[in-house]
């Protein structure tokens, strides 16, 4: 049976639950240990504490930087209970045992995330509570050490549970939260000055977040999985509130990401715009002057895959457009922001999630991904490329229309966002065939066109749409059978990087197609 807890230290930057959490400390006749603000707030509620300096006999220095770095502060958390020299060196050094630590760490994250000073985060780098934190979940056969005020009722129900002491399974589940809560810190503090420093391709690369929320599975049921907030703060699904509907499954969540970060490439002061993605990929995107017919034409693409999938928008949503989303099945609904009559609507469906964020994130701001793979990790920065700041090249005899130009524009923005490889059509603002994530571009192209055969059908047309659409491919032609498929369906223009071997090859296709074609000398490869 484990020994009650007699003694604690309590040094924390968020006070939220202290006071209450002390009160049944003290009740259970524990010591309590303080620092600094901690014991000004546990004194103001009339609490019996402690200052550290007196148990290190020496005072706070260096405006806190040096307070809780002390052999009696660390001898008292990591001495082994039961082992002869170790109790033999805390009476002669006068070390008393500490069986409970409470630590949370200065606010490096908030204060970053807050847009502070390079001096701010400095100084909220935490020292003393990482290393109290580690000594303390190293020696969590004997202290128990918490890191989330989430925890505080636990620690008094096991404490009530046992006599006044905590059970080594509770203890080393405690642990293992302090050791991957100091590893996110020092994740969030390592990459930040890696930011700062220009670096890239450093010797070591941390990742680290925060729970969000348990998942009731991954991307099938077999698959445990759980929803982290880490990086710096960025618009999105991470952020959202949810207003109504289910639980955010695995796959609502990726797909969601995907859907708000490719509507995010169009300026909502511009144009309204409207992506509907399926398993990642979207399968219908529009702009247009208003959200209700942006959607529409993006429904129009591809209305049997827009089934059950994820509608983003890039302005707040309105009670026309939100009458029309409801129209179909779809899982989750995700904007800047909705009016009280567009709420109203989606409440009427009460397993429609609706998500709302306030802002739109930043496509041109840089960043990290990264992705597992066996035995290791690839990181690498975010694709903030955007092709309104691209100088296109036209390679053809024929250049494209001002319309045409408008629509490449367009298509490469969102073939940017579509599983390589990538062949899209599109027509006056609107998708209108997506072909993706297939092997050979050919087929992707095939496909592409397929769907504008069947989106015309579903819309009464003799017509496919893609007659008379522009063409937008995520990496160049290796040859030039994708883009005839391309000019087969009735494509008029083309843009892609181009780089090929064979561009010229491509290059003199066009010419005899009669096709208007232009390079960005940048690939959007996505897998």
């Amino acid at each position: 049976m484990s020994s009650p807890i007699r003694r604690a230290l309590l040094s924390v930057s968020d006070k939220q639950g202290l006071i209450e959490f002390a009160k049944e400390l003290a009740g259970s006749g524990v010591e309590l240990l303080s620092t600094g603000g901690s014991a000004k707030t546990l004194r103001d509620a009339g609490l019996d504490v402690t200052d550290v300096s007196q148990v290190t006999g020496f005072p706070e220095i260096m405006d806190g930087r040096v307070k809780t770095l002390h052999p009696n502060v660390h001898g008292g958390l990591l001495a082994v209970r039961g082992n002869d020299e170790h109790e033999a060196a805390m009476t002669e050094h006068g070390i008393g045992a500490i069986d409970l630590l409470v630590c949370n760490l200065y606010p490096f994250e908030a204060t970053l995330s807050g847009g502070g000073s390079y001096n701010d985060c400095v100084e909220n780098i935490d020292i003393g509570g990482p290393a109290m934190t580690r000594a303390a979940a190293k020696n969590h056969r004997f202290v128990t050490v918490v890191v989330d005020a989430a925890d505080y009722d636990d620690v008094i129900a096991e404490m009530k549970a046992n006599d006044g002491a905590t059970s080594e399974p509770f203890r080393r589940k405690l642990a293992a939260k302090a050791y991957a809560r100091t590893a996110a810190y020092d994740a969030a503090v390592g990459n930040w000055l890696l930011s700062e420093a220009g670096e890239t391709a450093s010797g070591y690369r941390a990742f680290g977040g925060t729970l969000i929320q348990s998942l009731r599975y991954g991307e099938n049921p077999h698959q445990w999985a759980a929803f982290y907030r880490a990086g710096k703060p960025r618009p999105g699904v991470a952020s959202a509130r949810q207003l109504q509907g289910k639980e955010l499954s695995y796959n609502n969540i990726n797909d969601t990401d995907a859907a708000y970060e490719c509507v995010a490439e169009f300026n909502p002061a511009e144009t309204a715009a409207c992506v509907i993605v399926k398993h990642a990929n979207p399968c219908g995107a529009a702009m247009a002057d208003s959200l209700r017919e942006a959607y529409q034409r993006a429904l129009a693409c591809d209305p049997v895959s827009a089934f059950g999938g994820i509608i983003a928008v890039n302005r707040p949503l309105d009670e026309a457009a939100a009458k029309e989303m409801v129209k179909i099945f779809t899982e989750v609904i995700i904007a800047p922001g909705a009016d009280e009559g567009a709420i109203a609507v989606i409440a009427e469906k009460k397993n429609l999630r609706l998500l709302l964020t306030d802002d739109l994130p930043d496509v041109r701001e840089p960043g990290v991904t990264a992705k597992t793979v066996a035995g290791g990790m690839l990181v690498q920065s975010r694709d903030n490329g955007n092709v309104d700041d691209i100088e296109l090249k036209v390679v053809t005899q024929k250049a494209p229309s001002e319309a045409e130009l408008a629509d490449l524009k367009f298509a490469f923005k969102i073939a940017k966002h579509v599983k390589s490889n990538t062949i899209l059509y599109v027509k006056n603002g609107a998708t209108v065939g997506v072909g993706a994530g297939q092997m050979s571009r050919v087929d992707s192209a095939r496909i592409a066109a397929r769907k504008s055969e069947d989106a015309a059908k579903e819309l009464g047309l003799e017509t496919p749409l893609a007659k008379g659409s522009v063409v937008a491919s995520d990496a160049f032609f290796p040859f030039p059978d994708g883009l005839l498929q391309a000019a087969e369906a009735g494509a008029t223009a083309v843009i892609q990087p181009g780089g090929s071997m064979r561009d010229d090859e491509v290059i003199k296709a066009a010419d005899e197609a009669g096709l208007a074609m232009v390079f960005t000398g940048m690939r959007h490869f996505r897998h």
